[in-house]
Order: structure tokens, then sequence, then C-alpha cells
């Protein structure tokens, strides 16, 4: 604890000094004299006055509280500097039927591309701290499952609650990106991102992704896109439920944003921590320094003790 007036506290012997101070000569002016009985309950008469009505103890305690008051207690303390408007991120999630598919190993157990995104996606957007997070899903169509949120908690249940079919089992990844422009194109935040995540070919949807990622480009929005499945059309044209590196890629391109190529699961959790290091959270700052003051409380209890104390005179007088 510190004080924004220490030097306050140089008025504790005040009191005592006036009292010490000589007494001044009864000069020739006109004075009143009056009976006893009177005098002893006026407050500077022979026998009254509060401190012999109340102690002495009670006046230095309320001259002290008064005192520590006026010196201004203050507490520094540190807290969390969370900007008003950090980065608005959405993720872009492909819900479609490849999604089931079972060629992730964790443990030594196989999972299926959904559950090893949601373990990943979800320790991701809960690092988030300061950032406005959504989740965008999309198969045959496309739809908010999460809109731009500071409570990363409930994006994060979305995405926990995310389930193959919801949206249809083909991909529309023009669809899914589409609809996320659409959400940050109402963001005043300096920094849009879209995190797109397909393990496909789109295959559904009225718009070509290309053009959506040029659009991106256009508005500002960086793109980064995850290519996800041990397959691809480059390396295995002919390959089923392949992964369209090609088109995630020009679209990451386009956008300034970067395409990742995730086959295991370390893939995705390195990949969450590149995104990370590339969008850093702007609340990943040095903790701010407040100043909390406290001078309420003693002046409270001065206030609550003067008032005991002209009840306890006024009872005894």
């Amino acid at each position: 604890m510190t004080f924004a007036l220490p030097l306050a506290f140089s008025l504790l012997p005040l009191p005592l000094l006036v009292r010490l101070l000589p007494s001044a000569r009864r000069g020739g002016g006109g004075w009143v004299q009056v009976p006893p009985s009177l005098a002893g309950r006026l407050p500077g008469g022979s026998d009254g006055g509060l401190a012999r009505t109340v102690g002495l103890a009670p006046l230095v305690l309320l001259w002290l509280l008064l005192v520590t008051a006026l010196a201004g207690p203050q507490i520094l303390s540190t807290t969390a500097l969370l900007p008003a408007s950090g980065r608005d991120i959405i993720l872009a999630l492909d819900l479609s039927g490849s999604m089931e598919k079972e060629d992730f190993d964790l443990d030594g157990q196989p999972i299926s591309r959904l559950d090893a995104v949601k373990r990943v996606a979800k320790a991701f957007i809960t690092r988030r701290t300061g950032d406005r997070v959504g989740l965008v899903v999309f198969g045959d169509k496309a739809y908010v499952a999460s809109p731009l949120t500071f409570d990363l908690a409930a994006t994060a249940q979305a995405i926990e609650e995310a389930a193959i079919g919801v949206s249809g089992r083909s991909t529309s990844i023009g669809d899914g990106l589409g609809l996320t422009l659409k959400r940050l194109q109402e963001s005043d935040s300096p920094a849009r991102v879209v995190v797109l995540l397909s393990d496909g070919v789109s295959t559904a949807g009225s718009v070509p992704p290309r053009e959506v990622g040029a659009l991106a480009a256009r508005m500002g929005v960086t793109v980064h896109t995850i290519a996800l499945g041990p397959k691809d059309l480059e390396t295995d044209p002919k390959a089923r439920d392949a992964v369209d590196v090609a088109t995630l890629r020009d679209i990451a391109e386009t956008s300034g944003g970067t395409l990742f190529r995730v086959k295991t699961l370390a893939d995705l959790v390195s990949v969450a921590k590149a995104i990370d290091d590339l969008e850093p959270s702007l609340s990943e700052r040095p903790p701010l320094a407040v100043q909390r003051n406290y001078w309420t409380v003693p002046a409270a209890l001065a206030l609550v003790l003067c008032l005991i104390l002209m009840a306890t005179n006024g009872r005894r007088t």
C-alpha cells in the first residue's frame, strides 16, 4: 500500500501541539458569567468537554482516520490489458460427409477428422483472449454456428456441438467463405481473419471459391486455409475424398494468407501454433498497472465514529 499524500501524516501531532500552546491571556473584552451548572454543559466548560465525556482514545482514533483519509491510501494492482477491439477471427469449418473418415491417430486409436479438428480448434480459440471469435460451418449450405463474440467459451461449445450432416454432406467452399466475409463486412476491427478448413473439393454452391478469395483480398480480410487429409489432388488426382490443395492455396495467397497442409494430428497442432504466431493476440501485452484508491474507507469509518461520539455525548449531557 502507498499513499498519494504521505506528508499528510505530519499533521498527526497537531492536536498535541495545540494543547501544549500557552492559553491566550484573557483580555479586557466583554464576557458573560453563567451559573456553574450551565457551564458544565458547554463544550469548553470546566466540568464538561467531549474528551471528558467519551474519553481520549476515540478522539485520537478519529483524528488518525481523518489524517489517513487525507493521505490517500492506494494500492497498485495489475490487470490484464484487454483491448476493446482486437482481431475478429472466424473459423470456417467444413462439415461435409468426408469429415467422418477415421484416418487420424490419437494415442494409437483412430479418430475422425472432425474429432481431431474439434480438439485443436477449441484449444486455439480459448487462447484468443481479447479477440472476437466466431464459427461458420458449411456443407451443401453454410450457416453461422456462433457469431463474433468475446465469449470464447460459447464459440468453443459451438465447435463441440458441430455435427456432420446439419449443413448437408457435400462441400461448398465458396458459400462457406462467402457467408464468413459477409459477417466480417460489418466489422470495424483493424484486423479481420478467416481460418478456412476443408478436406475435400468444392462440389456444391453457386459461388466459385477463387472469386470469393479475390473478394476477401479487396475487403482486406486475410484468409488462412487448412487442407486436411492424407491425400490431395495434386499428388493423387484420382484419389477419392482428396483435398483440393490448389484451390485452397489460391484463396490463401490471393488474400495474403497462408496455406497449411495437414495430414496428421501433430500437423494440426502445429498449424494452430503457427496461426497464433501469424496472428498474435492483441491482448498479449504487459499487464496494465492500476492505482486503486481507498481513502473512502478511513473517511467512512471516521464519519461513523463521529456520529457515535456525538450520540454518546448527547446522551451524557
